[in-house]
């Protein structure tokens, strides 16, 4: 009998879990620990990437300095001497126990170059595979934002950004975050004594938690981080779990709980055949979340609330665990959804996002207005307004496109649309802004002469449009992705769904 497969993991640790707060010293017991979780699960197949702070806390020992300074040169600098240490460091521990490691730094630039698509996004695609390909050859990656040369124009903000956009690009089927309590609580456990752990979240737009940790004075994250790591590591297909960081080898016990509840079997042989086309992924998620409906009733039968264990069963660490999206948003949709800063907002009217939820391309006649500087192949937020009849006609073409636009200079113009903007997704642009404030409203037909030419009858082509998941309802349990041909540290293939 075939056992559960093989999953793929990302561990994110923060400065706080790598270096004392007060001395720098290095916390030897837990990076110790870390490396003996980290080699544990590779022993019992699974593919580890480690996500590490830590680099400035280092370099403030290592230079014997007392704060960490504010100056961007300054941390720069420290970052750069401690990322040597730090990573000499990690070796050292690993080699113990013959694993190899190597060391990956990225800054933002790296997977969303603005110069351009085709660039952009090879760079996004030959981080993908270099990972993978290490994973593949057994090593565990070692994963830091490029703090010597990060500006704040290219950072990820926080390396938990950095961990769930990791996690998304590598297809991982788990990312934890490692943090200085056991999970997520409705308040503030160290002043309210009643407080309740959540240990299952579904839907984190509908989550009350207590947020008020801060991070260290040596990181950059706190709780809040987490929670927006978590929504976009979710977003992709990516269990999340927040967990304490002073017991790394709760890892490998939650691991074996979730490997469990996901791996019924009864949906071994199916996984192993793969599904061939939609009709039938359908109806196999639907098989899948039926018969999980069963496996995982003991460990998720309440949605946000923590559940007991039988007396039979092993105690499980407690920890909070964020349930992926059912339908994940992978690969180039993910990249063009988180990887890229976007240059300005386009906003568009309610048939228009109907029509995107239907597959169709971005038609000019479907914009309302736009704004910002963005260039052809730039990125930008796509929002659903109403628009404001009385400036525009009925088949959505403004009156007078440049008196408006002079008019709107001066504050003395109205807003071509009312009420509030929703922001639905993002777009990779066919024509630059100058070009979409002269052609919004319009019919494709009167693109060519309105502008000269016509480089397409899209503002954006579908391929290049990726929306953000609606609501969605609560659900009793995580669905099981299936392996199809192995592609990605979660065995599974990035068919790069979105709604």
């Amino acid at each position: 009998m075939r056992g559960p497969r093989p999953l793929g993991v990302v561990i994110k640790l923060g400065t706080s879990s790598i270096v004392d707060e007060k001395s720098h010293e290095p916390l030897l017991s837990i990076l110790t620990s870390i490396v003996e979780t980290a080699v544990k699960l590779r022993k019992n197949g699974h593919k580890v990437i480690i996500v590490s702070s830590g680099a400035i806390g280092v370099g403030l020992r290592r230079m014997d300095v007392e704060k960490r300074p504010k100056h961007l040169s300054k941390l720069q600098a420290l970052a750069a001497i401690g990322q040597c240490r730090l990573m000499s460091l990690w070796d050292s521990l690993f080699t113990h126990l013959n694993q190899p490691i190597a060391q990956i730094l990225l800054t933002r630039n790296d997977i969303a170059d603005a110069s351009g698509l085709g660039k952009s996004e090879s760079r996004y695609l030959n981080a993908q595979r270099t990972v993978n390909e290490l994973l593949d050859m057994g090593v565990i990656p070692i994963v830091n934002e490029n703090d010597t040369l990060a500006v704040s124009e290219i950072k990820f903000g926080d390396n938990d950004t950095l961990s769930a956009i990791t996690a998304a690009m590598v297809h991982a089927d788990l990312l934890f975050l490692m943090t200085d309590v056991d999970c997520l609580y409705d308040k503030n456990p160290r002043t309210h004594p009643d407080a309740h752990p959540i240990e299952v979240v579904e839907d984190i737009g509908s989550l009350v938690a207590d947020v008020s940790s801060a991070g260290s004075s040596l990181g950059t994250g706190g709780m809040s981080t987490k929670i927006v790591a978590a929504r976009l590591a979710t977003s992709a297909g990516v269990t999340t779990v927040i967990t304490r960081s002073s017991i790394p080898g709760n890892i490998v016990k939650i691991v074996k709980h979730i490997q469990a509840s996901r791996s019924p079997p009864s949906l071994a042989t199916k996984a192993n055949q793969g599904p061939n086309t939609p009709e039938q992924q359908q109806q196999q998620q639907q098989q899948t979340a039926e018969a999980l409906l069963t496996s995982s009733a003991a460990s998720d039968s309440g949605r946000n609330t923590r559940t007991s264990t039988p007396t039979s069963a092993p105690r499980i660490p407690l920890h909070t665990r964020f349930l992926p999206s059912p339908h994940p948003v992978r690969d180039r949709y993910f990249w063009i959804l988180h990887g890229l800063r976007p240059h300005g907002t386009l906003y568009i009217d309610q048939g228009a996002y109907k029509a995107l939820v239907g597959k169709a391309g971005l038609l000019p006649v479907g914009v309302v207005d736009a704004e910002g500087a963005f260039a052809q192949q730039e990125a930008v937020r796509l929002c659903v307004v109403d628009r404001n009849m009385k400036k525009t006609g009925a088949a959505g073409a403004v009156a007078g496109v440049g008196e408006e636009k002079d008019k709107d200079k001066e504050g003395g113009g109205e807003k071509l649309w009312e009420g509030e903007a929703r922001e639905v997704g993002r777009a990779l642009m066919n024509y630059s802004s100058s070009e979409v404030a002269r052609i919004k409203g319009r019919q494709s037909a009167e693109v060519e002469g309105i502008l000269g030419y016509a480089d397409s009858e899209y503002v954006a082509q579908r391929e290049s449009i990726s929306l953000f998941a609606p609501v969605r309802e609560s659900r009793p349990a995580t669905p099981v992705r299936e392996v199809v041909d192995g592609r990605g540290i979660g065995g599974y293939e990035g068919e790069g769904a979105v709604l």
